[in-house]
């Protein structure tokens, strides 16, 4: 095996452990009902989403390996009012996105072992179980085993999805019901508007996340003990962010093709939504892979679990750290066991209450996650972009021009459709 070789082995992790986060709710949930609802109507929102997101999420990484701190601490640099505005934003946002994630997850679980059928109120139960193992598991093991299980998981999800893609289209789409109307995308009450905003937020998935990237990149140099190269750094994100890209429009032709126009409609709960969307892999693999289409779409909502509480936890106890915590412990690499432990059980708590509440409309807290994470977009962007000028990171590190282009155009999209969102909400 030459050294080359090896050193990408070494860096291979977080760019997949990223793809894995994303996969989730914006890919399995948002883009198979954007097929189902609308057909390829919204396909260009899907790939417009993925583009102009593109370098903000990239910026993470890049940040990380050129300093050998996070994109957090860069936060700070540009002043304590940002570290606190992310803080805020980290708290305001990270109960429902979780909750979200969280309820998917423990959907597929309840459609994998039937405990609705059993027991009274399976979605909660199922919830506590999910929720239990998963801050277990990253207080045991931490990034070394949530990087272990990600691999097998999204190499089980990848296989079977692009399997029951290629399958769909030799079959073709469903037949229409007869007198079927595609929908109107912006209609008066502005439905599709509220969904097209929902579907981009997450797509492939919230903006203030690219602090994650920094996190993981930095945990697997800890890790390994190997320092990559920016390339290396850059080439795991970028396998990882267009791997997940791909899926999204795979997710959203399995809708198109098995559910849009023929009557069916997405269920509302969690663990019939599960169903039906393993029903949409088993009506083109065939009725004998539901258990292994039920097993691999619950692990891949599991790793999500896993990325989410993870991210947060590690976005927060960084934040903590350097907001609370005298400046001279701030210096050190993040890795305060008793902060990372009290995040989790913050997140966990917090997020179980949201479902708690919420969670009887699986669509509404999806919704409601994606919109929030939508529109504090573009003061993430702004920042990221900024915190990768000369001024921050060493010139042989900057993006190139065709980055800084795409960035501006980014941030031009993410704010326009803002905009144009709360202008909407305001004059109804």
């Amino acid at each position: 095996m030459s050294a080359k070789y090896q050193n990408l082995l070494k860096t291979l992790g977080p760019g997949i452990l990223f793809a894995s986060t994303a996969i989730g709710v914006s890919h399995m949930v948002q883009s198979t009902r954007a097929g189902a609802n609308f057909g390829f109507m919204l396909v260009w929102a899907v790939i417009a989403a993925n583009l102009f997101k593109y370098p903000f999420f990239e910026y993470g990484s890049r940040y990380a390996n050129a300093t050998g701190t996070s994109i957090i601490d860069g936060y700070k640099k540009i002043g304590n009012w940002m570290l606190w505005l992310y803080f805020f934003i980290t708290i305001g946002s990270m109960f429902f996105v979780t909750a979200a994630v969280g309820a998917v997850a423990a959907g597929f679980l309840d459609n994998l072992f039937g405990i609705s059928t059993i027991v009274e109120n399976g979605t909660m139960v199922t919830t506590i179980i999910l929720f239990s193992v998963c801050v277990g598991i990253l207080l045991s093991g931490k990034y070394g085993a949530l990087d272990s299980l990600i691999k097998i998981i999204g190499a089980v999800l990848l296989i079977s999805t692009l399997l029951a893609f290629f399958l769909v289209l030799f079959r073709g789409p469903e037949p229409k019901m007869e007198g079927f109307i595609p929908p109107v995308i912006f209609d008066d009450k502005g439905v599709g508007l509220a969904f097209i905003i929902a579907l981009m937020g997450w797509m492939p998935t919230a903006v203030d996340l690219s602090a994650w990237n920094s996190l993981w990149t930095l945990a697997r140099i800890k890790q390994t003990g190997y320092k990559p190269t920016l390339r290396e750094t850059l080439w795991d994100f970028n396998f990882g962010y267009w791997v997940s890209a791909l899926l999204s429009l795979c997710f959203v032709t399995l809708g198109a093709y098995l559910i849009f126009g023929t009557g069916k409609i997405m269920p509302d709960k969690g663990h019939l939504f599960a169903h039906e969307i393993v029903e949409l892999y088993t009506a083109t693999i065939g009725q004998w892979s539901y258990i292994v289409i039920a097993a691999a779409g619950f692990s891949i909502m599991f790793g999500t679990s896993m990325g989410v509480f993870d991210g947060y936890a590690r976005a927060l106890e960084r934040t903590s750290e350097l907001l609370f915590l005298p400046k001279k412990e701030t210096q050190k690499a993040s890795g305060n066991k008793k902060l990372y432990a009290g995040s989790l059980l913050l997140v966990g708590i917090g997020s179980f209450l949201i479902i708690l509440f919420f969670g009887k409309s699986l669509k509404f807290l999806v919704d409601l996650a994606t919109t929030i994470s939508f529109l504090i977009a573009p003061i993430i962007a702004i920042v990221n972009f900024r915190l990768v000028s000369k001024k921050y990171i060493s010139n042989d590190a900057t993006p190139p021009l065709w980055m800084r282009i795409l960035s501006w155009a980014g941030i031009v999209f993410l704010s326009g459709f803002s905009l144009f969102f709360l202008f909407h909400l305001i004059s109804k």
